[in-house]
């Protein structure tokens, strides 16, 4: 009896233990299978997206663009910059061991990919002059004097040459005090051509005072700059760190160190447009010589300056011209031509540029306490 309550014992433990093991397998089988059902799996076999940016879509060419240096920009921009002279040498260059002064030796900048190119009027003389062209990599050309304007001392030459490299022109109007620009020019001739001089925009809309051979004459809207200018520079660009022209070196004042001056380029882009489009341009011409509110202390106007607040003073008036014609006089004060306001001479100078002769213009005219309107029609 005792035998087989022992027996029953022994198989009953076995049971217990079966079961236990069951149990234990029982509860790491469904540990394991939640685990496995949180682990995220990826498929090998995924697709992508470009993501687009909201700004400007970054492409191999502006990546190129954007990990250029200054260095590299100036380097580029050198290869528009050339030289000019109103005699020839009878060397193969005008960059030879001849001064400045006895080759008249200035710079000029190509603006378009077929031979036009921006200087001086000064350095290549006034419309239909002759001056010669050296190019950076040392290709001598004949040049025309195809445009020039003595007033604002600019100039444009024509060679003929295709594919040349040229400068990219900047905005002007949107120059601010304080930003970095570099000077290119061949000042004092052979032995420095091509120098590049580094500053700062160092004021805007200056106005200055020229006096030559018993002639005075005003120029007007200015960008001074403190990156040195030479005799030899004129002519040549001032330009951003990124190569953009945004103004001609002109002149540079003897009697101060760091005082240096550029006509904006913003002046002349309608005519540069009109010649890389047509081939041509066809000046108008308004008939008046006129001064902005930065002139009038150098003049003896009695009591104009402390009247004189907004646009243009009308200080001369070409005789049986546009303007005359129409009914402009001297000492009229414009506001406005057609819709857009006058602050600087060069504002009425760029506007003309975009008309050609006999486009009608409308100016806003203060005569004392009376305004009115006068229709203009242009001439050439």
């Amino acid at each position: 009896m005792l035998r087989k309550t022992n027996k029953k014992k022994s198989t009953g433990k076995k049971i217990l233990f079966t079961m236990i093991i069951i149990l234990i397998i029982w509860i790491l089988g469904f540990y394991v299978y939640v685990t496995y059902n949180n682990i995220e799996i990826y498929d090998s076999n995924y697709t992508t997206q470009r993501t687009q940016s909201t700004i400007e879509e970054q492409t191999v060419e502006k990546v190129e663009e954007e990990s250029k240096t200054v260095a590299d920009v100036i380097e580029e921009t050198v290869e528009s910059v050339v030289g000019i002279s109103k005699l020839k040498n009878t060397g193969s260059s005008i960059f030879s061991n001849s001064t400045e002064s006895q080759l008249g030796l200035g710079t000029g900048v190509i603006i378009t990919e077929n031979g036009y190119i921006l200087s001086n009027e000064h350095v290549t003389g006034s419309k239909y002059s002759k001056c010669y062209v050296t190019l950076e990599n040392g290709n001598n050309y004949n040049g025309t004097v195809v445009w020039s304007d003595s007033s604002i001392d600019l100039s444009i030459v024509k060679i003929e040459a295709k594919n040349l490299k040229y400068s990219i022109l900047g905005d002007s109007d949107n120059v601010k005090i304080g930003e970095t620009v570099y000077a290119i020019g061949n000042p004092i001739g052979f032995e420095f051509r091509r120098t590049v001089t580094s500053g700062i925009i160092s004021a805007k809309n200056r106005t200055i005072k020229i006096e030559e051979e018993e002639n005075i004459s005003y120029m007007t809207d200015l960008i001074q700059t403190d990156a040195t200018i030479n005799p030899g520079n004129s002519g040549g660009p001032l330009i951003y760190p990124n190569g953009e022209v945004i103004g001609i070196n002109t002149v540079k004042i003897s009697s101060a160190e760091g005082i240096g001056f550029a006509i904006p380029i913003n002046i002349v882009k309608p005519i540069i447009e009109s010649y890389q489009n047509t081939g041509d341009f066809q000046e108008a011409k308004i008939g008046i010589y006129a001064y902005d509110t930065e002139v009038i202390p150098y003049l003896e106007t009695g009591g104009v300056s402390s009247n004189f607040q907004e646009g243009i003073y009308v200080a001369e008036v070409t005789k049986n011209g546009p303007a005359e014609s129409a009914g402009v006089k001297e000492e009229d004060i414009i506001t406005k031509i057609d819709d857009v306001e006058l602050k600087t001479m060069n504002d009425l100078r760029e506007y003309i540029y975009t008309k050609k002769p006999n486009d009608e213009v409308t100016l806003k005219i203060n005569r004392g306490k009376i305004k009115r309107d006068i229709v203009v029609k242009l001439g050439k």
